[in-house]
């Protein structure tokens, strides 16, 4: 890259301002040069929008102060474009992070948030997230015995740490019971080391692995992690399932303050623990905190609508949520509900969206418009959560004609030509979803005026291009027949053309 950038330099230093009527260069030849120029520059600009596009994910999964946590599909994207997809990858990258962590050790700021993405990683396959206690002990103990090798057969394939309770599979290899466990209730039918398909699953433990494992920590002095308190049969600790339990039946208790504080714990439960996800929705948790949407409280609904977008990143809990009957209340929070209400509110619909058949559900009641009205007049988080949730909900086609009748296309256009949001690729997507709409071509055809407009003002080359694709007419025409704002951003385009063909 850095060679190729050193080169662009010179060319566009050499191409500049080419003094072609002094060399008395052909037309022909101008328009060449002109057509080679402009090669690295495009090269460089898709390397940029996409540096730019990873940036956004990476600040977007790592953030510490959003009080939401990240969908699945983003960090599913990000994982593709870091190229961490699967088991052998995971554990490459794994025996990489513990070279860093011996080298650096456990308080460099990188480590932590390395080893933070990593374990949301390893949920999008199935792997559980390291919890802060499991990484401080795999640090105590580097930083203990910093020389001591642990030997390789006593390792769990899956997570690389020191197993204690070691089980077979059906393929005969061995891993801790707790994250095969978990691969399995992933609904995973292979063996994460050597990929075949698992004839049962059932797994029997492997006591004499685990008796050499004990002997050698024995002798060399080496502690076992040990879990601080008891677990129940589903793996979940009894102190928990007791606790969730008894915030559940508060979300229905005649005294406001219990509920509020019920429906506030459940919020914090939710926003990072996938396993919390799953325990309050399997206790019953969706149906009262449904009905708290529509308690006379702002507060209350603010916290349930961001309660259920929390619960909602667990796919099973869409469809519940769902067949609850959120989406209405969901819908009528995001028309009346306080900012950061309306925030989750669209940032709800974006998660429960991602199954096809809620984006139906959504859309029918009319779902869209207020969704519109966020993008016009929301705050900037706002409008970034109804931008998302629209681009989802346009992928099913009865929702693009709805989108574009409820006005979601002239504030798309000021998303354009404000820098400062960072939205341009997000209010991009949805007019290509827009304009792939007979509805929605008209108005696109201006977008697409706005946009090239705005291009030309800062590059004239690309106006130079654009001519060569026969734009030339479909101005003329929104010039005379578009909207008033289509007929002067044609207008001021056309003007501009005129002059970059006189300068050439």
């Amino acid at each position: 890259m850095s060679r190729f950038h050193a080169v662009y330099d010179k060319l566009n230093e050499a191409l500049d301002d080419m003094p072609y009527d002094e060399l008395g260069v052909s037309v022909e030849l101008q328009d060449q040069v002109e057509l080679i120029w402009m090669q690295p520059k495009k090269a460089q600009k898709r390397r940029d929008t996409q540096d730019i596009e990873l940036a956004m994910d990476l600040m977007v999964v790592l953030s510490e102060k959003d009080d939401r946590n990240v969908d699945n599909a983003i960090q599913q994207r990000l994982a593709n474009r870091l190229e961490l997809r699967t088991f052998c990858d995971l554990k490459a990258e794994t025996v990489a992070i513990s070279k860093l962590v011996k080298q650096f050790g456990k308080d460099a700021q990188n480590i932590r948030q390395i080893m933070g993405l990593f374990g949301k990683f390893k949920r999008i396959i199935g792997f559980e997230e390291p919890s802060a206690q499991d990484f401080s002990v795999s640090s105590r103990t580097l930083e203990k015995l910093p020389s001591l090798s642990i030997p390789h057969e006593f390792l769990c394939p899956i997570t690389l740490e020191i197993m204690t309770d070691p089980v077979i599979v059906a393929t005969g290899q061995t891993y801790e019971r707790e994250s095969i466990q978990k691969w399995l209730d992933s609904n995973h039918r292979t063996c994460p080391k050597t990929g075949q398909i698992l004839r049962h699953l059932l797994v029997v433990p492997n006591y004499a692995l685990r008796n050499l494992i004990l002997e050698w920590c024995e002798k060399n002095d080496f502690e076992l992690p040990s879990k601080a308190i008891s677990v129940g049969s589903d793996g979940s600790s009894s102190e928990l399932v007791k606790q969730i339990s008894c915030l559940v039946q508060d979300l229905s208790s005649s005294q406001l303050n219990a509920r509020r504080h019920a429906i506030l714990e459940l919020r914090t439960l939710s926003k990072d623990n996938p396993d919390n996800r799953i325990l309050i929705a399997n206790m019953g948790g969706v149906t009262p905190l449904v009905q708290l949407l529509s308690f006379p409280d702002s507060k209350i609904q603010e916290h349930a609508v961001t309660a259920l977008l929390n619960l909602s990143l667990n796919n099973a809990n869409k469809r519940v949520i769902a067949r609850e009957g959120a989406i209405p209340a969901i819908i009528d929070i995001l028309q009346n509900g306080t900012d950061e209400a309306r925030e989750n509110s669209a940032a709800a619909l974006f998660s429960i969206s991602m199954l096809e058949e809620n984006k139906v559900l959504v859309g029918s009641a009319n779902g869209i418009p207020p969704l519109g009205d966020l993008l016009k007049n929301g705050t900037v988080q706002g409008k970034k959560d109804a931008a998302t949730a629209l681009v989802n909900l346009s992928l099913h086609q009865a929702n693009k004609s709805r989108a574009i009748k409820a006005g979601a296309i002239p504030p798309l256009l000021d998303l354009l030509e404000d820098q400062n949001l960072g939205m341009i690729d997000k209010a991009l997507s949805l007019l290509w979803l827009l304009a792939s709409h007979p509805e929605g071509r008209g108005e696109n055809k201006e977008c697409a005026t706005s946009v090239l407009l705005e291009l030309g003002l800062h590059n004239s080359s690309f106006v130079l291009a654009s001519l060569q694709y026969g734009v030339y007419e479909h101005l003329v025409d929104i010039a005379r027949n578009g909207t008033n704002r289509g007929q002067r951003k044609a207008y001021s385009l056309l003007q501009h053309m005129s002059k970059c063909e006189h300068i050439a």
